[in-house]
């Protein structure tokens, strides 16, 4: 589970860094952007519904604060 979330947080890094990269590179003039943070955006809600699921079925335990 722990390389799953930590795959997950690549990928949504990897799509914030596409859509500043589109951002800079065509200045406005397409949607490449917007694209790229909407994936960044689903990616980030299948990765707290995942983390939700998994403590329900409770692949996943709270830690608490130490």
């Amino acid at each position: 589970m722990k390389i799953l979330v930590a795959l997950a947080f690549l990928m949504i890094i990897g799509s914030l860094g596409s859509a500043l990269f589109f951002l800079m590179r065509d200045k406005g003039k397409s949607n490449r952007t917007v694209h790229a943070l909407a994936l960044r955006v689903g990616l980030s809600i299948t990765l707290f519904l995942l983390l939700l699921g998994a403590h329900y079925m409770g692949w996943i335990q709270p830690t608490g604060i130490h």
